[in-house]
C-alpha cells in the first residue's frame, strides 16, 4: 500500500476504511463479517481506520476497538465527536462545548478500549459556540496524550482558519467524489494552503458510483439513502445517467466503476485520502485495487466530461443546515 501524509506529518495508506456501515445507516450488519472485514484491510495495507461515536450509536465504537484489540499499533484510529445521540438512537443535536469534547472523548477511549486517538475530529461545528472554544478543549486531549492529532469535518474555510489558529488541523474530513465536487471551490485550497490534509468520505458517493445500484429495490428497506435527495424521484435517473457514462470508461480501462470512481479521487492529490465504507471483504478487496489504477490526463478529462462538477441532482442530505458553509 502507497503511503500519504496528512497534515502535522500523520502518515497514513493511500486509502483508509470507513467502518459507519457495519453497524448502522446501510441496513442489516454482520458484526463477525464486519472484523474479518476490518482484519483483511490491515492485510492488504489499509491502517486508516475511521468510526464516531454516533455510528449505532456507540456500538461502531466498540466493533472497531474488538477488531484491533490484538494489533493496535497496526493502526491509525480515527472517531469523531460532536453529533450528540442518545442511547436509543434519537438524535440530540450537535455539541461542541468544551465539557462535551472531554467527556465524549473519554467514553470513545473506552469503547475503543485504547489510552490514546491518533486523529480526533469534531464531527459537525457547533455554531452556537465558537470554534476556538471548542478546538482548545480538543488541544487538551492533546496535551494529555489522550489525542495524537486534531481534525474537522464539514467545516468552512473561515472555521478552518480560525481552528488551526489554535491549534494546528491535522485533517478535515468532508464528502468528496465525482458527484460531490464542492471542496474544489475552496476548501481544497484553503487546507492546502495551511497544510492541512484532506479525508474524503463517501468517495463512491454513498454506493451510487459503484454502479451496482440501479434502483431502490437494490437497497436494503433501513438504509437511510432511500431518504437522500440524489437517490429519490427524478434525481435518482438523472445520475443514474450519469453514472452510465462513467461506467463505459471503466469498461475500456478494464476495471470497475467503482474503481475508476476512487481512482479519480486519489489522482486530485497526494494529500488526498478516501476511506470508502464497506462492510463485506470482497468489496474491500475490490476497492483497495483502485490504488493501481492509473489515470492519464486525457482519461481525467473524459471523466470529467462525463461527470462535470455540479451534474448532480439533488443535495447530499435531506438536511443541509448541519453543514458548516
Amino acid at each position: 500500500m502507497q503511503k500519504r501524509t496528512l497534515g502535522q506529518g500523520l502518515e497514513v495508506g493511500a486509502m483508509g476504511l470507513g467502518c459507519m456501515g457495519m453497524s448502522e445507516f446501510y441496513g442489516g450488519g454482520d458484526e463477525d463479517e464486519a472484523i474479518r472485514t476490518i482484519h483483511r484491510a490491515l492485510e492488504l495495507g489499509i491502517d486508516f481506520l475511521d468510526t464516531a461515536d454516533m455510528y449505532g450509536p456507540f456500538t461502531n465504537e466498540k466493533l472497531v476497538g474488538r477488531a484491533i484489540a490484538d494489533r493496535r499499533d497496526r493502526v491509525v484510529l480515527a472517531t469523531k465527536f460532536g453529533n450528540v445521540r442518545g442511547e436509543n438512537g434519537e438524535r440530540l443535536g450537535i455539541d461542541g462545548s468544551p465539557e462535551y469534547v472531554r467527556k465524549a472523548c473519554d467514553a470513545s477511549l473506552r469503547r475503543l478500549g485504547t489510552d490514546h486517538i491518533d486523529l480526533y475530529y469534531q464531527h459537525r461545528v457547533d455554531q452556537t459556540v465558537p470554534i476556538e472554544e471548542t478546538v482548545g478543549a480538543m488541544a487538551e486531549l492533546v496535551q494529555q496524550g489522550k489525542v495524537r492529532h486534531l481534525g474537522l469535518s464539514e467545516a468552512s474555510p473561515q472555521t478552518i482558519r480560525r481552528a488551526h489558529a489554535v491549534h494546528p488541523i491535522t485533517a478535515l474530513q468532508t464528502e468528496y467524489s465525482l458527484w460531490a465536487r464542492d471542496p474544489e471551490d475552496e476548501l481544497l485550497s484553503t487546507v492546502r494552503e495551511l497544510g492541512i490534509g484532506f479525508v474524503a468520505y463517501s468517495p463512491l458517493g454513498r454506493g451510487f458510483l459503484s454502479g451496482q445500484i440501479r434502483s431502490l429495490d437494490d437497497l436494503d428497506p433501513n438504509d437511510f439513502r432511500r431518504r437522500g435527495p440524489r437517490f429519490t424521484g427524478e434525481n435518482f435517473q438523472k445520475n443514474l445517467d450519469l453514472v452510465a457514462k462513467v461506467e463505459e470508461i471503466a469498461a475500456e480501462k478494464g476495471v470497475t466503476t467503482g474503481q475508476l470512481a476512487l481512482a479519480w479521487v486519489l489522482a486530485q492529490g497526494d494529500d488526498v485520502v478516501p476511506i470508502p465504507g464497506t462492510k463485506r471483504r470482497t468489496y474491500l478487496e475490490e476497492n483497495v485495487q483502485a490504488v493501481e489504477v492509473e489515470l492519464t490526463a486525457d482519461d481525467l478529462s473524459r471523466i470529467d466530461e462525463a461527470f462535470p462538477k455540479g451534474a448532480t441532482a439533488g443535495d447530499r442530505y435531506p438536511d443541509m443546515s448541519t453543514v458548516n458553509r
